[in-house]
This record gives structure tokens, C-alpha cells and sequence, in this order.
């Protein structure tokens, strides 16, 4: 980034420094860095594609609502003219968004504990959203045809990329046998929640688990939320059947009224998987990005390539929670 930290630190009325910002960690959507001064810490967050502010809205709202239940989160600070979200020292720059910082180490999915209190989170959060009237996006309920599968995966060949022949081969198997169950969800069941509640996403500090990353906050079948939820808390293919059952017991407990009822069930799981193979793909050969976003999307569409759910897994997890 340019010379930010200052400007951040005056955006936000931090105080006079002096300021250090150091990189974290790079996702997806954006790159995380701390922010360090005065004997402070925060979490500045870049977003590298652009910002939809109603977007910000909604992830502020909701992770207000579940810490009034308890759920330990970062909160999202507020700039001098009350925004979430904002673009500090030009109006060319990034949009960023300013956390608090938290320390922890990352969380272990086989921990008994952790599990426990995920499903209590989980069962919480589809509380504290519970009601919604607005309508999933298309990123959770829709998936790539034919068409666009064919487009991507001829400019990565093109582009002699050297996975292009993996991708050809998930293309021709895969995509469709995961497609088959992705379907619009029925308007009854519906909640507003984290929308990407997975172990990465949780950091134990001194107090307990904290939940993260909370930019996607959205409306979302709870039954489908919570298969997705399953399958990657409970070892994604190599399925850890009683950390399945722990988790979704603990769910259950707290109060979380949705069920597994069948593959159907993780419609929203194979959605978000291809979609995000397609979207990794396209950047990796996409000429208006940087070379170092066309790189970092290449290693992720390898990566979930290899990694994308298959279905023996799933049939598992139900048979498993059908038990």
C-alpha cells in the first residue's frame, strides 16, 4: 500500500503515531494487515476488489446482534463521519475497513471444545438472524453451466497454464455430479448469518474462541448452512463421522433448528465450491488484474481443485447425522 497507516490512523481518529502497518494474511477478497502505535493493535483489512457498502452494512449489523448473544468477534470500527467502510488519503485507493486486533492461534477442528462451541455459535447466530425476508445471492444458490465451464477452461488452456488438463478433467466429472444438487432454496428457513463458518475463520485467544471474517453476512438456508458447516468442520472428504455428530448435537442443544435431510441438504456447499473454482480460474487468466492476483488465484483454484467435495463424502455425513 501507499504511505497508509497515518492516513488511516487520522481517518479514524487514532491518534498523532508514530504508525506501523505490516502484512498478515491475503484472502480472497482482500489483504489484512496490522496496524501498530501508541501501544495499540487493529486489524486493517483491504479490500482489493472493490466494496459494496450495503454489504459492510449488513456484516456490522449482524456481528452486533451476535455479540449481544455472546459471540465473541472483532468489532468493526467506525471512521470520523460514522462509516465502516472507508478510502483513506485517495479516492483512487483501496477501500478498507478497521478491526480490532485480536491474538489467538487458529483453531483445531478436532478439538471436542472447539466443536462444542461452534455448534452452540452456529445454533446463535441462525437466532440472531432468524426471520429474514431478503433472498440468498446467486454465489450460494446458483453454479456455472456447461457453457461458462467451457469458456474458462479454454483460455486456461490457451494460457498454457499447467493445471489446465486438472480443470479439464474436473469440468467433464465432477462440476455436473455437484451441479445436480445446487437449487434455489425455499423461501421458509431463511436467516441472516456469518455465510463462511469454517475452522480458518476462528482464532482461540485467552478468552476462548473468536469468530472472524465476517464480510459475506448474508441471507442463507439455515439447513444448508449448516451441512455446508459439517462438511468442513468435520474433515471435508476424509469425514470425521463423530465430530460430526459432536458438532451438530451441540447445535441442537443450543437451540439450532436445522436438519440434514439428504444431499440436497449441501446445495449451498457444492454452489460456493464451483463458483469459487470458476471465479479463481477466470482471474488466473484475467489480463486487467495484477500478475501477483493472477498468480494467488491460480494457487487457489489448484487447491480447491483438488479439495472440492465429493460425493461418498456426503453421502457419509448423512448417513452418519441420520443415525
Amino acid at each position: 500500500m501507499y504511505d497508509a497507516a497515518g492516513s488511516i490512523a487520522e481517518t479514524y481518529a487514532l491518534g498523532s503515531g508514530p504508525w506501523a502497518m505490516t502484512p498478515v494474511t491475503r484472502g480472497a477478497l482482500g489483504q489484512v494487515w496490522k496496524l501498530s502505535g501508541n501501544g495499540h493493535a487493529w486489524a486493517v483489512k483491504e479490500l482489493l476488489f472493490g466494496c459494496d457498502e450495503a454489504q459492510v452494512g449488513r456484516e456490522a449489523a449482524l456481528r452486533d446482534a451476535a455479540a449481544e448473544l455472546g459471540i465473541a468477534s472483532p468489532r468493526i470500527h467506525t471512521d470520523r463521519h460514522g462509516a465502516h467502510v472507508c478510502r483513506p488519503g485517495s479516492s483512487g485507493g483501496s477501500y478498507v475497513k478497521l478491526y480490532d486486533w485480536v491474538d489467538g492461534t487458529p483453531a483445531d477442528a478436532s478439538d471436542l471444545d472447539v466443536l462444542d462451541w461452534f455448534g452452540r455459535t452456529m445454533a446463535l447466530l441462525h437466532q440472531a438472524g432468524d426471520g429474514t425476508v431478503e433472498t440468498p445471492g446467486d454465489w450460494y444458490e446458483r453454479c456455472p453451466d456447461d457453457t461458462d465451464w467451457e469458456e474458462v477452461l479454454k483460455k486456461v488452456r490457451d494460457a498454457g497454464l499447467p493445471w489446465a488438463e486438472e480443470l479439464g478433467r474436473f469440468v467433464a466429472t465432477s462440476a455436473p455430479q455437484l451441479a445436480h444438487w445446487v437449487t434455489p432454496s425455499a423461501p421458509d428457513g431463511l436467516v441472516t448469518s456469518h455465510l463462511d463458518l469454517q475452522p480458518q475463520n476462528v482464532l482461540v485467544g485467552p478468552d476462548g474462541p473468536v469468530l472472524l471474517d465476517w464480510d459475506n453476512a448474508g441471507p442463507v438456508s439455515a439447513e444448508r448452512e449448516f451441512a455446508r458447516a459439517l462438511f468442513v468442520w468435520s474433515g471435508g472428504n476424509e469425514v470425521n463421522t463423530e465430530a460430526a455428530r459432536r458438532l451438530a448435537r451441540a447445535y441442537r442443544d443450543a437451540g439450532g433448528r436445522a436438519v440434514v435431510t439428504g444431499p440436497e441438504s449441501f446445495s449451498m456447499l457444492f454452489a460456493t465450491e464451483l463458483n469459487y473454482i470458476h471465479v479463481q480460474a477466470e482471474t488466473a487468466v484475467d489480463p486487467s488484474v495484477t500478475a501477483a492476483q493472477r498468480e494467488f488465484a491460480g494457487r487457489q483454484a489448484v487447491t480447491w481443485l483438488r479439495g472440492a467435495p465429493g460425493p461418498a463424502a456426503v453421502s457419509l455425513l448423512v448417513a452418519a447425522l441420520g443415525t
